[in-house]
């Protein structure tokens, strides 16, 4: 099986910057898929960004395009979301997870077969 640890969120203020990290195991990680989701409290899980195993193959929903960046190094099969220019919307639970298929589409939310527990992230009003 694979596990996924999330790490680096926290309190900062609005206009800060986060940078989550999410620690993979347990499987062939340069070969994968890994997104980010989040979920505000009171609210579904929204889709943020993903990238794929190939270099630069990355997507990101146009609601964070321009503050969010995804990112990941393969040596220390972590993936990384930098959020920059926060706003207490941008407060929720954080999830990496791993996509089943290597050849998926980047912009779909759906089919991801592993997930972290999760990292929280406040932004201060």
């Amino acid at each position: 099986q694979v596990q996924l640890v999330e790490s680096g969120g926290g309190l900062v203020q609005a206009g800060g910057s986060l940078r989550l990290s999410c620690a993979a195991s347990g499987s062939t990680f340069g070969t994968t898929i890994m997104c980010w989701f989040r979920q505000a409290p009171g609210q579904g899980r929204g889709f943020v960004v993903a990238i794929r195993w190939r270099p630069g193959d990355t997507y990101v929903v146009d609601s964070v395009k321009g503050r969010s960046t995804i990112s990941r190094d393969n040596t220390k099969t972590t993936v990384y979301l930098q959020m920059n220019n926060l706003n207490p919307e941008d407060t929720a639970v954080c999830n990496c997870a791993k996509k089943r298929s290597q050849w998926a589409s980047l912009e779909s939310a759906t089919g991801s077969d592993y997930w972290g527990q999760g990292t929280q992230v406040t932004v201060s009003s």
